[in-house]
């Protein structure tokens, strides 16, 4: 017996999108996003995503319109952007629904409840955001959500987790 390097269920090259071909040459920053409140908490482990810089400052991000952090996020309309590490990998996993999570993902880390959610309590960047008031457009296969960010904290700067071609590398 032996183990492959290959996702087992990943179709050939030639048989996969031609657009999630071209998203995967670029690498992708890893990012945690949660939205929680007294009637419950989500997550999902985001990379299509940017920062836009103004006054105020936006994070725009595609999301599955069918996820769980998609209804957490219009119910409480606030949520948590976490900059992941090289040292979150398997938290990254974890709530990009690919590995294991007995008790659900929560029951993984530590966490700390602020007004706009749960934030990892190792998180080194992260942001408490207002979800906009715009209708989210659908994209591809998912929907644009428009987040403004109304706080961030920074502490130790740690390698960003990077993600590209199905793999996740530091800088």
């Amino acid at each position: 017996m032996s183990i492959s390097d290959d996702h087992p269920f990943l179709p050939p090259e030639a048989e996969r999108s031609p657009i999630r071909r071209l998203r995967g040459r670029l690498a992708s920053p890893v990012t945690l996003w949660t939205s929680g409140d007294a009637g419950g908490r989500a997550g999902l482990t985001v990379s299509s995503m940017l920062i836009a810089d103004g006054e105020p400052g936006y994070v725009l991000g595609v999301i599955d319109p069918l996820s769980d952090l998609w209804d957490q996020l219009r119910h409480s309309r606030a949520g948590v952007v976490t900059v992941l590490g090289w040292e979150h990998r398997r938290l990254a996993d974890i709530f990009g629904y690919v590995a294991p999570a007995p008790g659900g993902p929560f029951a993984a880390d530590e966490w700390i409840d602020t007004e706009w959610g749960p934030v990892l309590a190792a998180a080194t960047t992260w942001a408490g955001c207002r979800l906009s008031g715009e209708e989210p457009r659908t994209l591809g296969w998912g929907v644009q959500v428009s987040l403004q960010v109304e706080h961030t904290e920074f502490a130790d700067d740690s390698a960003p987790l990077v993600h590209r071609r199905g793999r996740y590398y530091r800088l």
